[in-house]
């Protein structure tokens, strides 16, 4: 008798967790933790010289929560903050969460016309701000788009460009006309008693927004992904307890804190166990990053694939003790296997861990665990986050596909956004009726529910009729020794529709490989037409400030220089 052939299985799975969801606002958990961990080291600020325990950094947040009110903030008032990784950054990120304010994450980078966009599609009352970062002189672009204040007093500017923005505190230790100081600013809190923040505090509820970070969008202007307490909160609780973070952990944090990897993951991560947040600068630096570890005895690192091949590439990269190493993670782009190979053996982060999501999920929802293989950490995303559920859908008639077939990336759960800030549209057309968040993404489930990133349904290449995925070019590429990084996309083509251009970037040894070397190395490898056409060395590639690759600005580029406007 022949046995019945088993169901396919739909490409769906749901997680469960024994740690229930925490149902707690960020101030209340940050006040409880502080109170179990006193003593522990909270945040460590290499470059500004402060290492402060978590009693001393709750003094700091509620002085901070104190200053805000005595300027004028409100609860679900928008608080926007322009600066690179420091200590003030985190100050505010937990006052005004006690507060029930809104934090407006600005973008380091953001020149005029962006930060004009999002102080005022935010609506954002106050702005504290760096002076300058890199190339960029904060102070000046903010005189640019509101001259009228130097004339001004501190707090009561009218500015017709930004006609929202009241308040501008200064981190400088200089004064600058109609802004606080910061020293300034944080004396203003003795005005206030703490009685006052407890009391706002405890009228706060965890489904609050509170949290406004803008998307890098590729096309048009950003969206402003709009998270509550429960999300992020939530989040950066269960990424930390995938690696088992506990109170004594050590976390090295080199990715900027405008970001969900640096702010949630992060700072949140750390928090809710107690743990220690070690900022090595203000920006990214290879060499700072491993004399934070080696000095700090760090347990562990979180850093994007650019960033770790920075640090293994580093000439003094034997001189540093990075023993203590146990764990970490690395987002935002593919992991070469040689790459995970040299972070788990050379840096001993035997537990080094994936993590995949978007903004609008707050940001994770999978994630490969501590025992997984090398194989399942360089090929997949991990599987769905605790408390969450996953789903691949057909892109044009939204069905759930079986396993193993391509479609669009799902995600349902705690970690979903509230809303695209002021923008019931770009929301409506994100997450559907069922709570559904769609991603963009195209992705594989395989029969262990293990989840693979194939590519931006956006980013896939239709060569004459054949549906091709630039990820899965990368990753063959990424086998040739020579190779250091690639990135593959689309150009338009007369008698295909589009053609393939990889950029590649050699390793410093290998200066003499060529296009047609590289060709000949795919050639009964891979498919024809899979193979690149084109083929452009690089020394770097176009990027956003979290170290994720900008293909559409690849795409331009590979346009204008091969002439194919037309």
């Amino acid at each position: 008798m022949n046995n019945p052939q088993l169901p396919v299985l739909p490409s769906y799975t749901s997680s469960t967790a024994a740690k229930p969801l925490i149902g707690m606002t960020i101030g209340d958990k940050f006040d409880e933790i502080a109170a179990l961990y006193p003593d522990n080291d909270a945040l460590i600020v290499l470059h500004q010289d402060i290492q402060w325990s978590y009693r001393q950094l709750q003094e700091e947040v509620n002085r901070c929560a104190r200053a805000l009110l005595a300027v004028g903030v409100k609860r679900g008032d928008r608080v926007a903050i322009w600066a690179p990784n420091c200590s003030e950054w985190t100050l505010t990120q937990f006052a005004t969460a006690k507060l029930g304010a809104i934090l407006v994450n600005i973008n380091p980078a953001y020149r005029t016309h962006e930060l004009e966009y999002a102080l005022n599609q935010s609506e954002a009352r106050f702005l504290i701000t760096a002076n300058a970062f890199k190339s960029s002189n904060y102070g000046e672009m903010v005189y640019e788009l509101a001259p009228e204040l130097k004339a001004s007093a501190e707090g009561h500017l009218k500015s017709q460009k930004l006609p929202y923005l009241e308040c501008v505190i200064n981190l400088s230790d200089d004064k600058h006309d109609g802004m606080w100081r910061w020293a300034d600013f944080m004396a203003e809190s003795n005005a206030i008693s703490q009685t006052d923040v407890d009391d706002l505090q405890a009228t706060l509820q965890f489904d609050d927004a509170i949290n406004i970070q803008y998307t890098s969008g590729t096309t048009g202007f950003p969206k402003g992904a709009t998270l509550s307490h429960h999300n992020i909160l939530n989040n950066g609780f269960f990424v930390a307890e995938s690696m088992g973070f506990t109170s004594e952990d050590r976390l090295v944090i080199p990715v900027p804190l405008y970001h969900c990897f640096g702010m949630v993951m992060g700072n949140l991560g750390c928090m809710t166990h107690g743990a220690a947040m070690i900022y090595p600068g203000e920006g990214f630096d290879p060499a700072g990053v491993l004399q934070a570890v080696h000095e700090q005895r760090a347990t562990a690192l979180y850093g994007v694939p650019t960033m770790f091949i920075a640090e293994l590439e580093h000439p003094d990269f034997a001189s540093f003790d990075l023993s203590t190493l146990r764990t970490g993670i690395m987002a935002g782009s593919i992991c070469p296997s040689a790459v995970m190979q040299q972070v788990i053996e050379k840096m001993h982060m035997k537990g080094v861990q994936i993590a995949y999501g978007m903004t609008e999920t707050s940001p994770v929802s999978t994630q490969t665990g501590a025992d997984d293989s090398i194989e399942k950490r360089v090929s997949t995303v991990g599987r769905t986050q605790p408390h969450l559920e996953s789903k691949i859908v057909d892109p044009g008639n939204g069905g759930i596909l079986p396993r193993g077939e391509i479609g669009e990336l799902c995600t349902r759960g705690y970690s979903v956004m509230l809303k695209y800030w002021n923008n019931e549209k770009a929301t409506a057309e994100a997450i559907d009726e069922a709570g559904w968040m769609h991603t963009g993404d195209l992705a594989t489930m395989d029969e262990e529910g293990y989840l693979q990133i194939v590519g931006r349904i956006k980013d896939m290449v239709i060569r004459g009729g054949e549906n091709v995925y630039p990820k899965e070019i990368e990753e063959f590429l990424y086998s040739h020794p020579a190779i250091s990084e690639v990135q593959v996309t689309g150009v338009p083509d007369k008698k295909y529709g589009e053609e393939l251009i990889a950029w590649v970037k050699l390793n410093s040894t290998s200066e003499d490989v060529t296009a047609d070397d590289l060709r000949a190395f795919c050639k009964g490898k891979i498919t024809h037409f899979k193979i690149p056409r084109y083929f452009k060395f690089v020394d770097e590639f176009p990027m956003t400030v979290t170290g994720k690759i900008q293909k559409f600005k690849m795409r331009e580029i590979s346009i204008e220089e091969l002439g194919l406007e037309k």
